[in-house]
């Protein structure tokens, strides 16, 4: 925790979603017939990325998800600070109607964690390698639980200076530690380019504190990744012991579960959505 913390202190730190407004049940059905319509209706899949990515990593989930008849939307994560990535994502939330399942990888996690709380659509959460904060707690403590240390990614970010009032940076991982750290297990072609396309985290995403978890009050489903170079494996058990209640899947695999083993995240997702 204390490599997480020393290194946002220091001006270091720093996720994203889409949705489409899926069709409900005719209005001029006879009752008994917009009942069923309604309770046939698939949810919208909103895929939020985390840090160092964009949404092009959930491309293959998207595919298959699509291949099922669901509506799937990716979104831009900001990647500022918790605060405003989770407004911006509530408010592009509240645009949708009828029943949303909301997925996050890594910092996305944290984000969906604060930006569901009180949308009664969002029928569960989906954490893939991700935060899953408890009130008050940043992702630098969420990252440290169970002992978790993640000096190593620490040690690899590279910082940049941006215009804001905070002192804070961009961060980014060193292109040449990209594929160990953050998709091992992905083919070397892809995550070269994942490398060269990551978008910064802001070092203000390091410091923000979750409000009251969404996790608490909405169904939630965890897939943790074993071989995890980015977020400590043993305190995504920890997160997931905590929010998804038993509803877990663990496999072996690299931060980026969803680009290395898309069709074990779309199996948990629609899991969720057919709950």
């Amino acid at each position: 925790m204390r490599n997480w913390k020393t290194f946002a202190l220091a001006g270091v730190a720093g996720v994203s979603v889409l949705a489409l407004i899926p069709v409900g049940a005719s209005a001029s059905s006879p009752a008994a017939g917009v009942k069923h319509e309604q309770s046939a209706v698939k949810p919208t899949v909103v895929l939020v990325h985390g840090a160092w990515a964009d949404a092009s990593g959930w491309n293959d989930v998207t595919a298959k998800l699509q291949a099922k008849g669901y509506t799937v939307v990716a979104p831009p994560n900001l990647l500022r600070s918790l605060d405003e990535d989770s407004a911006y994502l509530k408010s592009f939330l509240a645009t949708i109607s009828g029943p949303i399942v909301l997925v996050g990888h890594s910092y996305g996690g944290a984000v969906i964690t604060n930006a569901a709380t009180g949308n009664p659509n969002v029928k569960s959460l989906v954490y893939i390698s991700a935060y899953a904060p408890d009130q008050g707690e940043t992702i630098a403590e969420a990252g440290a639980l169970n002992g978790g240390d993640n000096s190593v990614l620490v040690s690899h970010l590279i910082k940049r200076a941006y215009p804001n009032t905070g002192g804070y940076v961009d961060t980014t991982v060193d292109p040449a530690w990209f594929p160990k750290l953050f998709a091992a297990d992905a083919p070397l072609s892809k995550t070269k380019l994942m490398a060269t396309q990551q978008r910064p985290l802001s070092s203000a995403a390091f410091e923000g504190e979750t409000g009251v978890p969404a996790w608490k009050s909405i169904t939630s489903y965890y897939l943790v990744s074993l071989d995890d170079k980015t977020i400590p494996p043993v305190a995504e058990k920890a997160m997931a012991a905590r929010a998804a209640k038993g509803r877990t899947v663990e496999i072996h695999s690299s931060h980026a579960a969803m680009v290395a083993h898309p069709a074990a995240v779309t199996d948990l997702i629609l899991r969720a959505a057919r709950s």
